[in-house]
């Protein structure tokens, strides 16, 4: 098949990121707690509910996030970039509510947007960026 008869994809989102964490409880007060995260579905699965779907999102967001038990290995390790308008409101608050593992400042390197890292209690990296401009 040659490229210009292939079919364009269908995909239009990105629906659901997915990260995996030790403890689904722990994890949903910390994104509903500390990062203002709201639950958008806590579903039990499962011949005997054993499983879970837990997804969380901020305010507004047509993207979610999955926290899900380690299917084999250990806990972390994933990477989300979320957007606002106002990285350094957001790390001031971020910074005033404490207890979360933050970058100490924002920081721009030359062709980035202005940004900063925080990390979850598993390890996994949520980067928050400055929303590009409205084209």
């Amino acid at each position: 098949m040659s490229e210009s008869e292939r079919t364009p994809t269908t995909i239009s989102n990105i629906g659901v990121a997915m990260f995996t964490v030790a403890d689904q409880d722990a994890a949903l007060a910390f994104y509903t707690g500390k990062l203002g995260f709201e639950v958008r579905g806590d579903t039990r699965f499962g011949e005997h509910d054993e499983m879970r779907w837990l997804e969380v999102a901020p305010p507004g967001s047509r993207a979610r996030l999955a926290l899900n038990p380690p299917m084999g290995g250990r806990p972390g390790g994933g990477s989300i970039g979320v957007e606002t308008p106002d990285v350094l409101g957001e790390h001031a608050r971020l910074r005033a509510i404490g207890g979360i593992d933050l970058d100490p400042e924002p920081m721009r390197t030359p062709g980035a947007p202005l940004m900063f890292m925080l990390r979850d209690p598993d390890g996994n990296h949520v980067v928050v960026v400055e929303e590009p401009p409205a084209s």
